[in-house]
């Protein structure tokens, strides 16, 4: 008995000897192994391309930087850039003075912009929103500033409306300044096209013969028919039709004397606004038609002498045409000028012109192609200037401000450009190269 306790215990200690060796050798085995692993996150992986988090953001970065200061680059010319419309511009006009500037916006309202300086930072603006429903197409002054003829379009058909302002009356207390009222519906005339929709919508002020001052607009409709109003009172002086199946645009003279369009066919037809000894409207009978384009004529404008007009064609040429003539007599106009479009695709066909507009001097032609601003020289026919991309979307209008408008500690003639991209932006005239 005494002899199996020593040998016994000595079983115990081998046995505890021979694992504690096992389990010794075990652990640094596999410390082995766990540092094998732990290694090549120590060294990384030399065929492995380094990250370079920082390196590569700063690098894009900068080509954001790049092309954001790219898109900020305005041409010469783009003096400034009335923002704040919700949807695309759709027409715009200058009151007489130049000093005001009505846009027309597809998000409902009309906007009576204050151009004080050309140049500000920002602008004053009249908002006056259009009733519900009607989508604004075109935009016109009446007799001043604050009358303002609007055509507007719903799927009944097209309307009219005109707001003007009351006159402020003198307070006995000089201290508190007057508010201004705002302008509210004077006239308004509905379904004036039947359902087709206005694409222009011009006034002048009637200054020929007996014409009395007062504004005449006119409305052109997709269709065929022109139609003019009295500014003031809405009345509804005449009707016009170019027979040409369906209308592109019409325009009044300066004078108040004319009225031209642009139609389905080559040829412009005119028609003189005949004034009684009242001032009122008489009659308005067509005196002429221009032929000589080969194809459809996609604008004209008139001179400010109201002596020319000025067309622009899809068979590639502009013409100036003299309409100073006896035409009571049967004497024709007479093409005095003709000018290639020099406006090529990349194939080397020429362009067409969407839109003109003249100078006040009658000196510098302004023309577009989609998103295209291009200026000519009148005299020449040579291009003065040309920005490829006025702005991000198609331009919808453009009009010259009849008068120089301040710009810092100068005045310049103002040009006004309207885009389906949500602005209106002003430009200054190009000066003028000897050809």
């Amino acid at each position: 008995m005494d002899q199996v306790l020593p040998i016994a215990l000595i079983s115990v200690l081998l046995g505890t000897a021979f694992a504690l060796i096992f389990f010794k050798n075990y652990f640094l085995k596999r410390k082995s192994e766990i540092g094998s692993i732990a290694k090549p996150e120590i060294h990384p992986d030399p065929l492995r391309k380094p990250p370079k988090p920082t390196h590569q953001s700063k690098k894009s970065h900068s080509h954001a930087s790049s092309d954001k200061d790219h898109n900020k680059k305005h041409h010469p010319l783009d003096l400034n850039t009335l923002k704040g419309h919700g949807d695309s511009v759709t027409g715009l006009c200058f009151s007489y003075d130049g000093r005001s500037l009505a846009t027309a916006c597809a998000d409902g309202v009309v906007r009576v912009f204050k151009l004080d300086d050309a140049s500000s930072k920002s602008f004053k603006f009249l908002r006056i929103n259009v009733p519900a429903g009607g989508h604004p197409v075109a935009v016109a002054f009446s007799d001043d500033a604050s009358s303002v003829v609007l055509a507007s379009h719903t799927l009944s058909g097209s309307s009219l409306y005109m707001w003007g302002e009351e006159k402020v009356k003198d307070s006995n207390d000089s201290k508190q300044q007057p508010k201004l009222p705002l302008p509210e519906i004077k006239w308004e005339h509905h379904k004036i096209h039947e359902k087709k929709v206005v694409l222009t919508l011009v006034g002048t002020a009637s200054t020929y013969g007996n014409g009395d001052g007062s504004t005449i607009v006119a409305s052109c409709s997709e269709g065929t028919d022109i139609k003019i109003w009295h500014g003031k009172t809405g009345k509804n002086l005449g009707t016009v039709d170019t027979n040409q199946l369906k209308n592109t645009m019409a325009a009044i003279s300066p004078n108040g004397r004319f009225i031209a369009a642009a139609a389905f066919t080559a040829d412009v037809k005119v028609w003189e606004i005949v004034y009684s000894k009242d001032g009122s409207v008489k009659e308005v009978p067509k005196v002429m038609q221009l032929k000589g384009h080969r194809s459809a004529v996609t604008w004209l404008c008139f001179t400010p002498d109201s002596e020319q007009i000025i067309t622009a064609s899809k068979d590639g040429s502009i013409r100036i045409w003299n309409i100073n003539v006896r035409y009571h007599l049967d004497e024709d106009p007479k093409t005095l000028k003709v000018f290639p479009i020099p406006l090529h695709d990349s194939n080397g066909g020429t362009l067409h012109y969407d839109r003109l507009s003249l100078s006040p001097d009658g000196r510098i032609l302004v023309a577009t192609h989609g998103s295209m601003l291009q200026w000519l020289c009148v005299e020449t026919g040579k291009v003065l200037d040309t920005a490829d991309r006025a702005h991000d979307g198609d331009i919808t209008w453009i009009a010259w401000a009849p008068k120089p408008i301040p710009t810092g500690d100068g005045q310049t003639s103002i040009l006004a450009t309207a885009s389906v991209d949500k602005k209106v932006k002003l430009w200054a005239a190009p000066p003028l190269r000897s050809a």
